[in-house]
């Protein structure tokens, strides 16, 4: 199930259409009171949200879905008619997993519902990652460090859970911002920047595993 978060009947109405077409099944909402009242009954696989809403905004919308349990998880993909980089930004942070500027075209719409999802599939391999003192549960998402709780943000928790699945390799900051924040993205790259310098201050001793690579990006080295 796809929810639809979008004012405009006509292309509310396409999108349904079109996401029906592809194999899904699709409902239409045109403001925040209908998708939370259908929250409460179903769990959608993932919303597309617009940011420009009567009443709350988008951008509200997305920051309550991410601050409450159930929905905390849950792929949004962002849709505006603003071409400001800033509702984007703005939007990345907040924990949108992907973004389309209008007017779009549908099949790009399936094409980033279709990868959204693919990223979502939970890894079933691995539910716990060690380094030393630091402890990372991926099941409940908790880390610890020497048996005391660190609180993460969910992109810092993402970051950390990448370096240590992968150890030794050198991330840009563009490949960081596609993998974490889930999009392509050619602008602004000092996001990343800001949440790897969090990141390392909440790890404490072991924020040093996380190297700067010059004229790179970062990667983790396991300090044991």
């Amino acid at each position: 199930m796809i929810f639809c978060v979008e004012d405009d009947d006509a292309i509310r109405g396409l999108m349904i259409y079109t996401l029906n077409a592809a194999g899904f099944t699709a409902k239409g909402f045109t403001d925040s009171i209908g998708l939370f009242d259908a929250l409460r009954t179903e769990t959608p696989q993932l919303i597309l949200l617009d940011i420009m809403l009567p009443g709350e905004d988008g951008l509200s919308i997305l920051k309550r879905l991410r601050g409450q349990m159930a929905t905390a998880d849950l792929p949004v993909i962002m849709t505006t008619a603003k071409g400001t980089e800033y509702d984007k930004v703005i939007g990345l942070d907040l924990g949108a997993d992907d973004y389309l500027a209008k007017p779009f075209g549908m099949m790009e719409m399936v094409s980033r519902v279709k990868a959204v999802l693919r990223r979502a599939v939970p890894e079933q391999t691995e539910h716990q990652i060690s380094v030393g003192g630091l402890t990372v549960n991926l099941d409940e998402r908790i880390v610890t460090i020497d048996g005391e709780r660190v609180a993460l943000t969910y992109k810092e928790f993402e970051l950390l859970r990448l370096f240590l699945s992968r150890p030794g390799i050198a991330f840009t900051r563009e490949q960081l911002l596609s993998d974490i924040w889930g999009t392509e993205y050619y602008g602004e790259t000092r996001t990343v920047d800001m949440h790897i310098r969090t990141l390392r201050q909440k790890l404490g001793d072991y924020g040093v595993m996380i190297e700067t690579v010059r004229n790179v990006g970062y990667r983790l080295e396991a300090k044991q």
